[in-house]
Parts: structure tokens; C-alpha cells; sequence
């Protein structure tokens, strides 16, 4: 079986269709810092109502535990969605309207059960009265959840737009890439990644290795990290792969300097220096690493303008911190003049873009699932893309 699109349910003019989106945005005291989940929903609404269809979208947003919560309510998406449509989003229950968004799913605890009897008596009453149902939350397809995987049962079922296109660029990424191919890593942990390395190993050219978790790879090398991030149970791991990788001819490529401060702040004094030197500062044992340093970030953009495939998951030092961004952002410019196919892989990859300034267009894609793109990489059995036909790799 392949993977069941939009075509797959027939004529929509006249039918209610269920809409699993990702709406998961960030909020700051009920507004939207980052609509990015918003605008990547469009297509496949559009292409819905456009048919003739009516929606209704379901969604969660953060973590409330199973109970209702004001600080995690879907009201202020409901207003940015109808902007963004043209046209009124009813809220709540439905209203009858061409487009409703209900209240967060993760206020009903069955949404995330890991009884499968409640997630189904969940995924019916979400699917009352409708007809069909459209999985385009690409962001929870690694989850077995009521909206994600009983949802689909329920109901004639197909994958929406947006999920159609990460997997096409996702198998891209897996199956016969166009090589050189270049894979970036950084962000906080080794451990984050262990899956994605294995994985992706016997099939890159180039690992280029930077955030929190170069400091490990440099601690498996012996140099000293200070008080930098620092996974002491993953260094035996962090060897054997720098070992597998010279085996199989991939080049691992760690930072030559680093940005290091006194503290984790964004007035923190702060000071570049060798990799192997980071306690020699007048910081000394103190020492934090926040970000790769100017010479590191040129090597990275270089390796990545000459390959015709790159995947980037995870941020090069504390973005967030101005001072500590110019890696982060280097190495984003450089993913825009890649002459082939260019892949931020989510999270905190795909925020740290956008606070950069860059166009979403300068880059081949923007994932809008970081860990399920993660768990694709590393190769995982994915139960939202299951359901919907998918197989996987052969």
C-alpha cells in the first residue's frame, strides 16, 4: 500500500471533513509569537474548501495534562486562522460554519491515553457527524494518538497536503540522495540524536557537528569542556561513532573554536577560543560554550554550499541570546545557496529561522515536525503514517 491522499476520498462538495492539524504555536500571554504551524495548515483547508467541503479542524496546543486550561485554549489560532482564510472560524463546538476549530484535544485526557478503548471512544465522538477525516498534523504522526491514529480508523481516511510533502522530501532524504549529501546536527544532546546518527551514517558524505552536543564529542576526544553541556554516560557512544565513521569513509567535522562565556546569560562576558582550549580563558573551569566560533561557522557554510543535499536539525549555540547567534545563523545562510535540496528539520531549527529574519522560501523545506522528522530519520515505525497506507522504507 502507499500513502492515501486527498484523491483518495473522492468528490468532498457537500461533506464535513474532520482536519487533523499541528496549531501547536508558541504563546506569550495569549499571543501567537510564530504562525508558521498556522500558514503550513492553508493548503490543504483551502484545497478542502475549495471542493466544497465544510472543516472542521482539531488540533492540541501544549501540555495541559488532560484537563482545560486558559493558558493552552486554541481561541487565540481560531482568530489568526480566519485572518489567515479570509474568512470566519467558528470556535468550539460546531457552529455550522464553513470552517470551525474545537477547543484543544489534549484538554480530553482519552486524546493521549494509552488505553486504546478510550482513545477510540475519543476518536468516535470526534468523528460524529462527519464524513471523512484528513491527517495533516505532521507534527504528531510519530504519536499513537486518538486525533492521529484512532481518528483515522474511524473514519475514510488520507493524508493532507502537508503531510504528503514532508514524507516526499523525508524518502528524499533516505533514498537515494543526491550526493554530496551533508547532514548538520546540534542542539542540546547526544542522546537527542544517537538514532538519527546510526541511521544516517552509512549514507552521508559529511556530519557536521555543533550546540550543546559538540561539547561531548570534544570530551570523547579528552579535552576539557568546563561547564559546558556535557553527556558523561554517552562518551564511550560518541567513540565508537567517531571510530564507524572513519570505517565507512564519512567525514565528521567538529568545531575549531568555540564562543564560550561566564555565564548563561545574554549579557554574559564572552570570549572565542580554540576547541581545545576552552579552560584556558581567564574564564577557566567556568567556562560555558554557547556557540560554535567564526572560523568553526565558515568551515560548516563551506562544506554545506558544496553539497547538493543538507539536512539541518538543531541550532548551532543559544540563538535565543544575540551574542551567541552568529553561528546559528551562518550556518542558515548557508543552507539558503545550496544548489539541490535544503532541509530544516524542525523545532527549534525551523524557530530559530524565522527569529533570524529568513524568508521560509530561501530554503528547499521547512519541516514543521521536528521530532517526528527526527524519528523518520532515525528510521522508526511512524503509527500516523501507518494508518494512512504508508509502508515505509523496503
Amino acid at each position: 500500500m502507499t500513502l492515501r491522499t486527498l484523491d483518495s476520498l473522492g468528490a468532498l462538495s457537500g461533506r464535513r471533513v474532520v482536519v487533523r492539524c499541528d496549531l501547536n504555536v508558541p504563546l506569550n500571554a495569549g499571543v501567537i509569537t510564530d504562525d508558521g504551524r498556522i500558514r503550513a495548515s492553508l493548503p490543504t483547508l483551502h484545497r478542502l474548501l475549495d471542493a466544497g467541503a465544510s472543516v472542521t479542524v482539531v488540533s492540541h496546543l501544549g501540555r495541559p495534562d488532560g484537563t482545560p486550561d486558559e493558558r493552552y485554549s486554541l481561541r487565540p489560532v481560531a482568530a489568526r486562522l480566519g485572518e489567515l482564510l479570509e474568512q470566519e472560524v467558528a470556535f468550539g463546538a460546531d457552529a455550522g460554519a464553513a470552517v470551525t476549530l474545537r477547543e484543544n484535544l489534549r484538554f480530553d485526557p482519552r486524546e493521549t491515553s494509552k488505553d486504546a478503548g478510550e482513545r477510540r471512544a475519543y476518536a468516535e465522538e470526534l468523528a460524529a457527524g462527519a464524513d471523512a477525516f484528513v491527517s495533516d498534523g505532521f507534527g504528531v504522526v510519530h504519536r499513537k494518538q486518538a486525533s492521529v491514529y484512532e481518528l483515522a480508523q474511524v473514519l475514510p481516511s488520507a493524508a493532507g497536503l502537508l503531510i504528503a510533502a514532508e514524507l516526499g522530501v523525508l524518502e528524499r532524504l533516505t533514498t537515494d540522495p543526491a550526493k554530496p549529501y551533508t547532514v548538520v546536527l546540534g542542539g542540546s544532546k547526544v542522546s537527542d540524536k544517537l538514532g538519527v546518527i546510526d541511521h544516517l551514517l552509512p549514507r552521508v558524505d559529511t556530519l557536521l557537528i555543533g550546540g550543546g552536543m559538540l561539547f561531548t564529542f570534544l570530551a570523547a576526544q579528552g579535552h576539557a569542556v568546563g561547564k559546558s553541556l556535557l553527556e558523561r554516560d554517552q562518551l564511550d557512544v560518541v567513540r565508537e561513532y567517531l571510530t564507524r565513521a572513519e570505517t565507512l569513509g564519512v567525514r565528521i567535522v567538529l568545531p575549531t573554536d568555540v564562543v564560550v562565556a561566564d555565564a548563561f546569560a545574554a549579557d554574559a562576558r564572552s570570549e572565542t577560543v580554540a576547541a581545545d582550549g576552552i579552560e584556558g580563558t581567564a574564564f577557566g573551569a567556568d567556562a560555558i560554550g554557547l556557540d560554535i566560533g567564526p572560523a568553526t561557522a565558515q568551515t560548516f557554510a563551506e562544506a554545506i554550499a558544496a553539497s547538493r543535499t543538507v539536512f539541518w536539525n538543531g541550532p548551532m549555540g543559544v540563538f535565543e541570546f544575540p551574542a551567541f547567534a552568529a553561528g546559528t545563523k551562518r550556518v542558515a545562510e548557508a543552507l539558503t545557496e545550496v544548489d539541490g535540496l535544503s532541509v530544516v528539520g524542525g523545532g527549534d531549527s525551523a524557530a530559530a529561522v524565522r527569529a533570524l529574519g529568513f524568508g521560509e522560501d530561501r530554503f528547499g523545506h521547512i519541516s514543521t515536525g521536528g521530532g517526528a522528522s527526527l524519528e523518520f530519520l532515525e528510521g522508526e515505525r511512524l503509527p500516523g503514517l501507518e494508518v494512512l497506507g504508508w509502508e515505509g522504507e523496503s
